[in-house]
């Protein structure tokens, strides 16, 4: 270190030494190893807090004035003051900021040192963001400024880490748009998964519809909702999920077992590798289903390997996934979720048995496995059929009129012996556990109410998290931000690299 340079930290060395001097005094020793560790981790904040101050101090000395800089906006900047401070939020305290400004009439300062900082437009440093991005993905708005001020010192309040959050979600979407991942062999299967799941919003942030619907609802009870009422509160976050899976060849047999029956060895279905996950409270589905493709399609750009699509029976996203394998020209199979299938046969059972008669669940054995034998029409036919012969009223045939209706509907993705004998994935395991884990775990938490900014960037974020793609994405994040808030002030050429 040279002389110069250890001049500029003595007021962190002098720091150091004063913690030093208490370590070794009476104070100290007369502490308990929990007392000592917190004062130490106060002390020691406070002393990288002043050790990043020097070093900005340091910086700032040797700074060199440029002839003359030059802005985005064509004004060339001739005059220079040195001297500009802005303050610093960082994850070790509050430091200051001071740099050269350079200026001219009637245009805005410009700070080189900022972009070879790459420092934020807020107060708040990147480390910040990051911290707040990773605890408000993990808990409420109000936890993760908590969490903050105890790992930091730094006093962070609701609103102000929601819009952290917010910018750190910022470059998610172009982040997974230029990634590209490595290639699977051709006979790996290329599944993609889709569901939706409703997220309580505050009245601004729902979609029209729902706004009219519960403005001109009126409630019975002042101090509860009635049975069979609804906020009207709730805006729809729409899932996807993408991922490999090997052909796992399977029978009905290996699905079903009938009651009372000892469970055969049972051939395991194909095993999801590589998952991504993606949600959104603001795109539509068309939206959130065409980016799901946009991942499939960085997997498999020659469309060589065989797709899957996954639904509960969503007319719109059937064909919503329709029209975007058309658009790029890929062949898609769209198979129907067999468990959603599944609880229209209960649906159907309770109209033909009591409530909690055994010979239900023999009968939806019976009926659930044909199904899985490719003979969904014949199932819809005989219920209908049963209903009928019987003479149940409409209210007693409603479950199987519904059943029937569905399987009917939709026979065109219920080729689940195709399915079965090819190996193909028949049921939607891993968008459910991620509308559990994406939505209800986070969403969910008693008393939310979100505004359609902070549900999206909570969302993403998440999605993240659960990819395993936080860190990769955070060095991106980074990047962009200089390339947004720097290059954006410089002529091109004049921002330094970050």
């Amino acid at each position: 270190m040279t002389a110069g340079a250890a001049g500029a930290f003595a007021a962190s060395a002098g720091l150091f030494s004063e913690i030093t001097g208490w370590l070794d005094g009476d104070e100290a020793a007369a502490l308990a190893h929990a007392e000592l560790e917190e004062q130490l981790g106060s002390r020691g904040r406070e002393l990288t807090r002043a050790l990043f101050q020097d070093h900005l101090d340091l910086r700032a000395v040797r700074e060199q004035r440029r002839g003359q800089v030059a802005g985005a906006d064509g004004v060339t900047r001739t005059r220079a003051e040195a001297g500009h401070a802005r303050p610093l939020a960082t994850v070790f305290g509050e430091v200051t900021v001071s740099r050269i400004a350079y200026r001219a009439p009637g245009a805005s300062n410009l700070h080189p040192a900022d972009a070879e900082l790459n420092l934020p437009e807020e107060k708040h440093s990147h480390g910040l963001r990051k911290l707040a991005a990773a605890e408000s993905a993990r808990g409420s708005f109000d936890d993760a400024g908590s969490a903050i001020t105890r790992s930091t010192g730094v006093r962070a309040g609701k609103r102000q880490v929601e819009q952290l959050a917010v910018r750190a979600a910022a470059d998610v979407h172009a982040f997974y748009a230029a990634r590209r991942p490595g290639p699977a062999a051709g006979e790996v299967l290329l599944v993609l998964q889709f569901d939706g799941k409703g997220i309580v919003m505050r009245p601004e942030a729902l979609r029209d519809a729902t706004a009219k619907a519960a403005a001109s609802s009126r409630r019975k009870l002042a101090t509860r909702l009635s049975p069979g009422e609804k906020h009207g509160r709730k805006r729809m976050a729409e899932l996807a999920a993408v991922h490999d899976a090997v052909p796992a060849p399977r029978t009905a047999a290996d699905i079903i077992t009938p009651p009372g029956s000892d469970p055969p060895p049972r051939n395991r279905g194909p095993r999801a590798a590589g998952k991504w996950l993606t949600a959104s409270v603001t795109d539509d589905i068309p939206a959130v289903i065409a980016a799901a493709f946009g991942e499939a399609e960085r997997r498999d750009p020659a469309h060589r390997r065989t797709w899957i699509a996954l639904a509960d029976g969503n007319n719109t996203q059937i064909e919503a996934i329709t029209a975007e394998a058309a658009r790029r020209g890929v062949i898609v199979t769209i198979l129907c979720d067999f468990v959603h299938v599944l609880e229209y046969i209960w649906k159907a059972a309770w109209s033909f048995f009591d409530k909690g008669d055994p010979d239900a669940e023999t009968w939806v054995a019976e009926e659930a496995t044909k199904i899985l034998q490719g003979k969904a029409a014949a199932v819809a036919a005989g219920i209908r059929r049963r209903a009928t012969t019987f003479g149940y009223s409409p209210a007693e045939r409603e479950g199987a009129d519904a059943c029937a209706d569905y399987l009917t509907a939709k026979k065109e993705y219920l080729d689940y012996a195709t399915a079965l004998a090819k190996g193909w994935p028949i049921a939607t395991g891993v968008i459910e556990g991620a509308a559990r884990w994406l939505v209800k775990d986070r969403m969910d938490i008693t008393g939310a109410r979100w505004g359609l900014q902070g549900a999206e960037a909570i969302l993403k974020l998440r999605a993240l998290i659960v990819n395993g793609d936080f860190d990769q994405y955070w060095r991106y994040h980074l990047r962009k931000e200089h390339e947004r808030v720097h290059h954006a002030r410089h002529r091109e050429g004049h921002a330094l690299a970050a």
